[in-house]
């Protein structure tokens, strides 16, 4: 087991690594609208969701992994009705086979943000 971290992504918040990688597969950690250079939360969804990406991105990269390696998606949304504009964004990251998803709406996440996204990725 090897912790993977970047400082193009924010540092965790509490007790977690950014993802772990075990043997062919890595777990990112749930990622948030946070400008790393900042810390501060990004304003509205569209930008957060666009950083959210930004930040598996460079997590992957980090792992020597890309896009097309991410298996499976959880999507947690502060606002369902923000439900069609995460599938536009999301759309734009992924080709197809689209990895597994699911998208639940939850009653608040760290930093009063409007989206977070963890995926799992494989070689």
């Amino acid at each position: 087991m090897k912790s993977i971290a970047t400082h193009l992504a924010p540092a965790a918040i509490g007790p977690y690594s950014q993802a772990i990688l075990m043997n062919d597969t890595l777990f990112i950690s749930g990622q948030l609208g946070i400008d790393p250079g900042t810390g501060n939360m990004a304003e509205g969804f569209e930008a957060q969701a666009n950083l959210v990406f930004q930040h598996i991105r460079a997590i992957l990269e980090a792992a020597g992994m890309g896009m097309s390696h991410v298996v499976k998606a959880s999507v947690f949304l502060n606002d369902m009705n923000d439900f069609g504009q995460l599938n536009e964004i999301y759309g734009r990251q992924f080709s197809a086979p689209f990895p597994a998803r699911e998208a639940i709406q939850v009653a608040r996440l760290p930093k009063d943000g409007l989206v977070e996204i963890s995926v799992i990725a494989m070689r």
